[in-house]
């Protein structure tokens, strides 16, 4: 057994780390060159240019709105829209539904996929109006983050969080406990989106690591210096889901990896946390315990296993809240 484990960690060990790379803009040169370089240029700077106004629009467009309408809005948007012009997405969502429930009736499956597309809907107009919970703590009911400002106390923190509810209170809710984090973040497509997405979180109070392979030696250091590093160990990539692992063997791709090692690198204590959704825009976020990572003999000897017990943290979680996870439409991979 413990060979089998070996070998698994030295073939996981080969995969290559993501390493982000922003899209170049088009030269004229490119316009003269004609052929793909030409259509390369016209998609950036006029197609593109198109989708990025409207965006835009969109974005302040629902600033102008009282909070709860526009998560209402935005629920009801999810609902006419998910069904109509996500047809791959909602495809997936079934298909995931049906295989983590299959305990549930057909028709009680559709509800749940109908209350996901009301919740996908909501993330995404609340986008506008997130920061204005700063001013309004009523909305946000916390339980057990003592627990996490007694690990930054001790030393330095991953603060684990999970797709559910709108994680973008996450923030919001540190920084009323006196702590702000440091996150890996990795610019959404689309030059209007990105520019909103920064935007808006810059205004929470984050502080920004690179994207991807980059961003773990700033993740490395803040740590080292007792900061606070923020992580999602959900996650969905090209269509399909990477974590939680919901019965397949650890590997070695993505952030539930990557948290355990920065964790045994530094010293960290991991506090995973998450929020639901109560009544439209009103949230319930809950710390869960921490977790101090086994003692190991070898460095590297318990990888697999610290991933597996990090999963099985979120991965409760979220299986009991389906309705509200943001990659349910996230394909389940065969191995």
């Amino acid at each position: 057994m413990a060979s089998e484990d070996k070998t698994s960690n030295a073939k996981a060990a080969k995969r290559k780390a993501w390493i982000y790379s922003e899209e170049q803009r088009p030269a004229f040169a490119d316009w003269f060159a004609g052929g793909d370089r030409r259509k390369r240029f016209v998609r950036y700077w006029l197609s593109d240019n198109v989708w990025n106004l409207l965006h835009l629009a969109g974005h302040f467009g629902l600033k102008l709105l009282p909070m709860d309408a526009c998560s209402a809005f935005g629920a009801r948007l999810g609902v006419f829209a998910i069904p109509r012009f996500h047809k791959v997405a909602e495809k997936r969502a079934r298909a995931t539904i049906a295989a983590l429930c299959p305990h549930l009736s057909p028709a009680e499956q559709e509800a749940l996929f109908i209350e996901n597309c009301r919740a996908q809907g909501r993330i995404m107009t609340e986008f506008s109006v997130i920061n204005r919970l700063a001013k309004h703590p009523e909305r946000i009911e916390v339980h057990n983050m003592d627990w996490v400002v007694d690990a930054a106390k001790r030393g330095p923190v991953i603060f684990v969080g999970m797709h559910l509810g709108n994680w973008e209170i996450g923030p919001i809710v540190l920084q009323r406990a006196g702590l702000v984090p440091y996150i890996n973040y990795t610019p959404p497509p689309g030059r209007a989106k990105a520019w909103i997405s920064e935007r808006v979180r810059r205004k929470n109070g984050l502080n920004f690591l690179p994207p991807g392979l980059q961003g773990i030696r700033p993740a490395v250091s803040a740590l080292k210096k007792g900061g606070i590093v923020s992580a999602f160990c959900d996650e969905g990539v090209a269509g399909k889901l990477r974590g939680p692992l919901f019965g397949r063997k650890p590997h070695l791709e993505g952030n539930l990896a990557m948290t355990v090692r920065l964790a045994r690198m530094t010293g960290a204590t991991i506090c995973p946390w998450y929020n639901l959704r109560t009544d439209g825009f009103r949230f319930v976020c809950r710390a869960l315990p921490p977790i101090t990572l086994p003692p190991e003999e070898k460095n590297g000897e318990r990888l697999l296993d610290d991933i597996q017990l990090l999963n099985d943290t979120i991965e409760a979680v979220i299986r009991e809240h389906l309705d509200q996870w943001f990659f349910l439409d996230n394909a389940l991979p065969k191995n």
